[in-house]
């Protein structure tokens, strides 16, 4: 399939939108090559009523992916019951639903997550479109799948591949998850890496460019995939070294270089890998404001003592309870130490660190101890429930 690029979409969804070589109008002067994501300049994106759902069919074809009906989407949904809501975020609800194998011929029966955006502003709109561009081509072990969409009068909405185990950061953080294994944060570990990897590695390298927990989402097996791709950028082509954008992500997660300067390369995305790396080995956020003053920054809190194996076992996951490789343990906080190394040159490339982890994927020094669950109770739950929902009113 080739390459889709904003120049072969968007034309046909969306008016308004000029090539800036053209607006130019020199015909004489050479137009150095540029990503794909910045050759076009969108000027009408926030105007729903502009997108074309037979353009996109047209635009899209070879993706394999499906043109949901809004009655299929209510039918998949059960009318988008309010009991099957999985999340909400800044770009819209996130709905639980299943496939009949009735629905259409080809598609089999399975359950899938549903994302209806809100498109009030510009960025959920262009975001949506990233997706398809994107998700629409790419097709890995570890990149989420997406199955089709929906762009009918002012709706959108992107049917995804339901992931039973939720996100990486909901298993990781919540109160009451169980102790994610050693083992099973190692596979974790493994299988993001090979994601990123192969984004970096493709003919047209991707950058992915939000890499945190709650963008890992996790199969019934514990097999991570990268999910969320509203930010993802077109690496840098030709002689170029990095590609220049407005500074996005979240807090804890961006490389210091792009934050200061907005230049975003591959470097970017393993610096945010070793954020989540150290977030696997410690059990903590990568910015937590309650805790003491030098402790809040994660990457900052444990540099120190990453490549010194007496005071490794202050800063790993007490819920672990000793029940992990030391040697597995060493190299993962080695591996980590380099990926937020200040310095983009010296991390290492995501080929590097899949070598690196693949090892660790099987260690015979952790040790063996009694695992026990302690059952919270009722009122606790409770607690926590109104304690996340204070939150997010606040």
């Amino acid at each position: 399939m080739a390459k889709l690029t904003w120049r072969s979409i968007i034309p046909s969804c969306s008016r308004g939108v000029y090539h800036e070589k053209l607006a130019a109008k020199k015909p004489k002067k050479e137009v150095k090559k540029q990503s794909s994501f910045s050759r076009l300049a969108m000027l009408d994106l926030s105007n729903p009523s502009t997108i074309m759902s037979e353009d996109l069919s047209i635009s899209l074809a070879g993706s394999n992916l499906h043109v949901f009906t809004l009655v299929e989407l209510r039918v998949i949904t059960q009318n988008y019951s309010s009991s099957n809501v999985l999340g909400e975020g800044g770009f819209g609800r996130v709905h639980k639903g299943f496939i009949d194998d009735k629905l259409r011929p080809g598609l089999p029966a399975q359950p899938v997550a549903v994302k209806v955006l809100d498109l009030e502003g510009l960025q959920g709109h262009r975001e949506w479109l990233t997706v398809l561009i994107f998700l629409g081509q790419l097709r890995h072990p570890h990149l989420v799948k997406l199955i089709g969409y929906c762009c009918e009068a002012e709706h959108r909405v992107l049917v995804y591949e339901y992931m039973p185990k939720g996100s990486l950061e909901n298993q990781l953080f919540r109160r009451y998850a169980v102790t994610l294994p050693w083992t099973t944060r190692m596979k974790i570990a493994f299988g993001v890496a090979k994601g990123l990897e192969f984004l970096h590695e493709s003919e047209n390298p991707v950058i992915y460019r939000d890499f945190k927990a709650s963008n890992i989402l996790l199969d019934s097996d514990y097999t991570a995939k990268l999910s969320d791709f509203g930010l993802a950028k077109d690496g840098p082509e030709g002689d170029d070294t990095h590609v220049s954008t407005r500074v996005m992500g979240t807090e804890g997660y961006a490389a210091p270089e792009y934050i200061m300067t907005g230049h975003l390369t591959t470097m970017s995305d393993v610096y945010s890998f070793g954020v989540v790396l150290l977030e696997l080995l410690t059990g903590r956020r990568s910015v937590e404001k309650k805790r003491p003053q030098k402790e809040q920054n994660l990457v900052e809190w444990t540099r120190p003592m990453l490549n010194d194996p007496r005071k490794l076992q202050r800063i790993m996951d007490p819920r672990l309870e000793g029940q992990y490789s030391e040697s597995g343990a060493r190299k993962a906080a080695a591996l980590a130490y380099r990926c937020v190394s200040h310095r983009a040159k010296h991390r290492p490339t995501m080929s590097t660190v899949v070598k690196i982890l693949e090892p660790l994927q099987e260690c015979d020094d952790i040790p063996i101890g009694t695992f026990v669950y302690v059952v919270p109770m009722e009122s606790d739950i409770k607690k926590e429930n109104e304690g996340e929902c204070e939150t997010r009113r606040k």
